[in-house]
């Protein structure tokens, strides 16, 4: 009896043993991993998503850029001149939107080596961009004031946003710049929304 008692307590004293090693070898194992090269190019930081895009992208920053400036003009009309309460908190919107989204285009085509103004001759110009008030229109909007404004601007802007729509939904299926693709997928939906709103402030005025 007792050499089986014996017996058994060498085999746990073993089997603790081996259990050790075994905890420490697979601690050797995994520090020798972490010292490991994985691969090349592991240890790079991967690539800027400003780093990759296409004509359409640049196309898109250099027609929105003048369209969202036109946008924030209007926008900066309504301050003075817009009577409708929530035509102003709504050009407050707009103009505190889009100005951001006007740097960030512009530093994306500085990144990408490219104009900020599109070459003459290129598509890229203002009489080709959808929604683009002309300066008559931008004249006629100046001069008016309270109600008169508010369904001018209105009016103009849903015309203007419907053109943004449209370049932005350009972008969504031939760019290939990452951020450029999702900025308009933001633009697309927000102005959306505008409109909806705009159309909804005409309706009661």
């Amino acid at each position: 009896m007792n050499r089986l008692i014996t017996l058994r307590r060498a085999l746990v004293t073993a089997t603790a043993g081996i259990a050790v090693l075994v905890l420490a070898a697979c601690g050797d194992k995994g520090d020798g991993m972490e010292g490991m090269d994985h691969g090349p190019g592991a240890d790079q930081p991967a690539p800027s998503s400003s780093a990759v895009f296409n004509d359409a992208d640049v196309m898109f920053a250099q027609m929105m850029i003048p369209h969202h400036r036109q946008a924030v003009e209007m926008a900066t009309l309504a301050e003075t001149r817009a009577e409708d309460p929530e035509v102003k908190e709504l050009a407050a919107a707009i103009k505190g939107a889009q100005d951001p989204e006007i740097a960030t285009l512009t530093g994306w085509l500085a990144e990408w080596g490219q104009p900020v103004e599109a070459p003459a001759g290129h598509d890229g110009g203002h009489g080709s961009m959808p929604g683009m008030m002309s300066e008559e229109d931008m004249k006629n909007l100046a001069a008016a004031s309270g109600k008169a404004f508010d369904k001018a601007f209105a009016e103009l802007m849903i015309a203007h946003h419907e053109g943004a729509i449209s370049m932005a939904e350009e972008e969504k299926t031939k760019g290939s710049n990452p951020d450029a693709v999702a900025l308009a997928g933001t633009i697309a939906a927000a102005q959306t929304a505008e409109i909806e709103q705009l159309r909804g402030i005409l309706a009661r005025l």
